[in-house]
This record gives C-alpha cells, sequence and structure tokens, in this order.
C-alpha cells in the first residue's frame, strides 16, 4: 500500500487541511488536532458528535504556527467572541500547550424514550487534542472506504489499496516514521453527520459499519519513531511488537 492523501486536522472535529508531505511526531502528524473549542459553562471539549455545525467551518495553520478558523460565511477569526456567537454559546478556542489538565468530551450512549441521544462525558488524550491516548496517527485504505467519502472518516492517511485491519499488531514504516498499529478504530454517530461539498445526513453509513465491519474502519496508531512522510511513500511492516 502507498500513501494516496494525508490530512490534518488542525482544530478538533473542523475540516483540516490535505497536504503532500508532513512531519510525524510523538504526538502525530505537525500540526493535527493541536487547538479545540471548548464550551465555557460546561468545560467540556466540544466535537462533532454533539455539535454538528463545527464541521462547517475549518481551521487553517498559518505560518507563524498559530491557527485560524474559516466560518461558514467564509469569514476568517479565531476570536472567542466571534466564535461564540456563530455556536451560539460561550466557547473559547485552546491549545493543546496550554490545556495540560483532563479534556473531557461528549459520546452519545443510549438513545433516550423521546428519540434523543443520552450523553456520556469521557477524558480524552493529553498532548494533542486525540479522544485516545492509544491513537496519533490513524489510516484507512481505499479499499476499505469503497464509495464512502472518506472526509466522514477524519483519516490522517489514506492508502491505496486494502487490508489495513490485518496490520494491528504490526510496526510499519511510513516514510521516514515508524508507527505501533495498536487497535481498529471505533466509529461513533460522527461519520453520519452532513458536511460541506454535497455530503448529506446518512444514518446508514453507520448501521453499515456496525452490521459489516464490527463498528470499526481505520486502524489507529502509535509514534515510534518520527519522521517526514509525503504522498507516494510505501507503507510497509516491519515486524511484529
Amino acid at each position: 500500500m502507498q500513501v494516496a492523501e494525508l490530512w490534518r486536522y488542525p482544530v478538533k472535529s473542523l475540516q483540516g487541511e490535505r497536504l503532500a508531505s508532513a512531519e510525524v511526531g510523538p504526538e502525530g502528524l505537525a500540526g493535527d488536532r493541536q487547538w479545540a473549542l471548548f464550551d465555557v459553562d460546561t468545560g467540556l471539549g466540544l466535537t462533532a458528535r454533539r455539535v454538528p455545525d463545527l464541521l462547517f467551518a475549518s481551521g487553517r495553520l498559518r505560518p507563524d504556527g498559530d491557527v485560524q478558523i474559516t466560518l461558514p460565511d467564509g469569514s476568517v477569526t479565531s476570536d472567542d467572541a466571534v466564535l461564540s456567537a456563530w455556536l451560539g454559546r460561550r466557547v473559547t478556542l485552546r491549545a493543546a500547550a496550554d490545556a495540560p489538565g483532563d479534556r473531557r468530551y461528549e459520546n452519545p450512549a443510549e438513545v433516550a424514550e423521546d428519540g434523543e441521544y443520552d450523553w456520556d462525558a469521557f477524558t480524552g488524550a493529553r498532548g494533542a487534542f486525540h479522544d485516545s491516548s492509544r491513537i496519533r496517527v490513524s489510516l484507512v485504505s481505499a479499499g476499505t472506504l469503497g464509495t464512502w467519502d472518506r472526509r466522514r472518516f477524519r483519516s490522517n492517511v489514506v492508502l491505496t489499496g486494502e487490508g489495513e485491519d490485518g496490520l494491528v499488531g504490526q510496526r510499519l514504516r511510513l516514510g521516514g516514521a515508524e508507527l505501533d498499529v495498536v487497535k481498529q478504530v471505533a466509529r461513533c454517530v460522527m461519520v453520519t453527520r452532513p458536511q460541506p461539498g454535497g455530503i448529506g445526513r446518512d444514518t446508514s453509513v453507520l448501521r453499515t459499519v456496525h452490521r459489516e465491519r464490527g463498528g470499526t474502519v481505520a486502524i489507529g496508531a502509535l509514534v515510534v519513531r518520527p519522521g517526514a512522510v509525503a504522498v507516494g511513500d510505501e507503507l510497509t511492516a516491519v515486524g511484529g511488537r
């Protein structure tokens, strides 16, 4: 398999950036999930599971290493007051480096009697704002995606071919980096959410993922040796862990 696409998502749950190459460090692709929006009143980090509107904005790294957000109306900001007005709640944009404590997010649990989700809070990873400390780089193949739009799954690396599920437990060389593949990535309601560019709300995606794939799409890895990766690089196994 080869690298067909590289993606980083500077702001958690916002649209990201397609890259030709990237540095891979201990926390994943440089700049990936390094900012997140937090609800000032609840203290919870916001994701598109709970706030689907997040997917209609995009995050971009500036040349100085800071981040800017493009809102659905095309305006560009990183101002908390502007972001709060857009979302209709008090929010603050935080950098991972400035958020050393526990990061709490919400996951949909059982559907309540009124048809709405009940929500459970969970603690995410330290460092970059990943949901899990066991996933710093996510990879998915074109074969697994099939006709699904890859943007629903927000993986960092899209691979040619198929068969990534069989790589769990393996150490891989990706460009100049080495990864330990530790798990398959469990999927939730977020893959059903609408997004820009004609991606509509589609609850059948998650039903199919559970019925045909045991609830997972993509694999998650930890970085054991930093290095650079570029589109076209081969993914090769270098042994088990």
